[in-house]
């Protein structure tokens, strides 16, 4: 946890710890077989630890920390098989929805602020950099939610967006999974442009059962491969 930046003190300090311990939890900086502690993390953000412990709770509560073995400090919960197979099948028809609702007519005004993500995301791909990968990849499909105007559906997309983020973390540090991504975000989006609402949204379902599937294919430390595919 050497590489966390300290943060100043202000009212969000509780929200801004949860955040930095999220996105190194994402960008692997803390690893799964890590123990946590208060005192740690204080000391690498520069804070005190009662923001710390608040943090720790959220996270407890949101289902990516518990309490170590011998309850002293946290350690994170291992990714499970059947969850994520889980939560790709609710993201999965929540996205296509989301790219179904949107492209319900043409939407040429979406081209170039969409293509400025495209880009956005290949350029992080071709550096690879993680942690722009997941500012690019979850901007992305935010674009989209937002698009639909739909404040009931915006709100679903962000209800597992923790778990989500973790799962994608891990998606995105394996270079192999850069290959097609960003043509299949492609693919979305210029359905979405030309109004092609049915093959969005069969764009959209098969990019998310692509990445659990791809997932599951290539880390061994899953610790739970799903018995059946995800539902399509």
């Amino acid at each position: 946890m050497s590489n966390l930046i300290p943060l100043s003190s202000n009212p969000d300090l509780v929200t801004r710890v949860y955040d930095a311990l999220l996105e190194a939890i994402c960008s692997g900086e803390i690893t799964p077989t890590e123990r946590i502690t208060q005192e740690a993390v204080a000391a690498s953000l520069g804070v005190s630890r009662q923001p710390v412990l608040q943090a720790f709770r959220m996270l407890e509560k949101d289902g990516i920390l518990r309490s170590s073995i011998n309850k002293k400090g946290m350690e994170l919960v291992p990714l499970d098989g059947h969850f994520v197979s889980q939560l790709y099948t609710v993201r999965s028809t929540l996205d296509a929805l989301a790219a179904k609702t949107t492209a319900s007519i043409p939407r040429p005004d979406l081209r170039d602020a969409g293509y400025r993500l495209l880009r956005q995301g290949r350029t992080a791909a071709q550096a690879g950099d993680l942690h722009a990968l997941i500012k690019a990849d979850l901007a992305f499909h935010q674009f989209i939610y937002e698009a639909t105007q739909n404040p009931i559906l915006i709100q679903a997309s962000t209800l597992h967006g923790h778990h989500t983020r973790r799962v994608m973390g891990t998606y995105l540090r394996m270079p192999a999974s850069f290959r097609n991504i960003w043509n299949e975000h492609q693919a979305i989006l210029d359905a979405i442009v030309k109004g092609e609402s049915r093959e969005a949204e069969k764009l959209s379902r098969q990019h998310a059962l692509n990445s659990v599937e791809f997932l599951f294919a290539h880390r061994a430390d899953i610790s739970e491969n799903p018995k059946s595919k995800t539902a399509t």
